[in-house]
């Protein structure tokens, strides 16, 4: 199954035989204080330097999420999407908890974007949902209800079930537009919390079939050594159907360790992206 997520010029596709999506997620004030200050006085200049940074360092997508207390999200985050589009042709995902900031956003964008995001509870599905159909998107849904994160792989699988079943069903959303968060916790929290994650991924692929993402950052909050954490994780995950992530991309070791998992689950073809990378590292060294 393909996503397909598109900018005014660029497409990119999300599947299970495509190279791994990365999303940057450094467009985003949270643990970011002097970031949130220079927002909260309409000062975006900030943005500039993240989006040199994430393409420089091979993002496939962007994320933006304008959450700052005591701001107007809604402005603010319809400022950064034109703001973005100026500075660079990858599509964009548009995050935020807030409806308005979300249909703000999409008011601005130039293409198909992917919402970022949903949750299984009804009310927020029959807020969101009838916008990501109107503006023609592609949606992030998490599989979690009344703020409550379900400890059992199957019960995220369930509500999973209901979210397409309502975004399909009701909504007349396309199957493959649905793109299921299936929950990475801390695994300083509680050290089974990945081993769930992954059973997650591989209920709703053998099920469903559906492109999945998630917080790839979270699973190593708290903990030293992220980096080698997360470049352990991910291609774990991709092994067992994650598809893209919203990650630091700025971390050559993790997107290292993508790359290598792209070439060794057969999305690189003969390995020309791995051996273009390597020789792109060699003449710039």
């Amino acid at each position: 199954m393909h996503t397909v997520l598109r900018s005014a010029t660029r497409e990119v596709v999300i599947g299970p035989d495509q190279p791994f999506c990365l999303i940057g997620e450094r467009l985003n004030p949270t643990g970011r204080r002097i970031f949130a200050e220079q927002l909260r006085h309409g000062d975006l200049s900030r943005i500039a330097v993240d989006v040199e940074q994430q393409v420089a360092a091979g993002a496939t997508m962007l994320d933006i999420n304008m959450g700052v207390p005591l701001a107007d999200e809604a402005e603010l985050l319809a400022r950064a999407v034109t703001m973005v589009q100026e500075l660079t042709d990858l599509p964009l995902c548009i995050d935020s908890s807030v409806v308005e900031a979300l249909e703000a956003g999409l008011a601005v964008y130039r293409g198909k974007a992917l919402v970022n995001s949903v949750t299984g509870e009804r009310e927020r599905l029959d807020a969101i949902l009838p916008i990501v159909a109107r503006y023609g998107a592609a949606v992030i849904a998490l599989p979690n209800e009344e703020d409550e994160i379900p400890d059992e792989p199957a019960k995220r699988l369930e509500i999973t079930r209901k979210i397409v079943d309502v975004a399909v069903g009701e909504y007349g959303i396309a199957l493959e537009d649905i793109v299921i968060d299936p929950l990475a916790m801390p695994i300083g929290a509680d050290t089974t919390l990945v081993t769930k994650t992954c059973e997650t991924i591989r209920l709703i692929r053998d099920e469903l079939g559906l492109n999945m993402t998630l917080g790839a950052s979270n699973v190593s909050f708290g903990m030293p050594g992220r980096a080698a954490l997360g470049a352990a994780f991910l291609p774990i995950a991709m092994s067992c159907g994650l598809t893209s992530a919203v990650m630091d991309v700025r971390s050559p070791q993790i997107v290292e360790a993508v790359k290598a998992a792209d070439l060794l689950l057969g999305n690189d073809e003969w390995g020309a992206a791995w051996i273009a990378r390597y020789r792109a590292a060699q003449k710039s060294a």
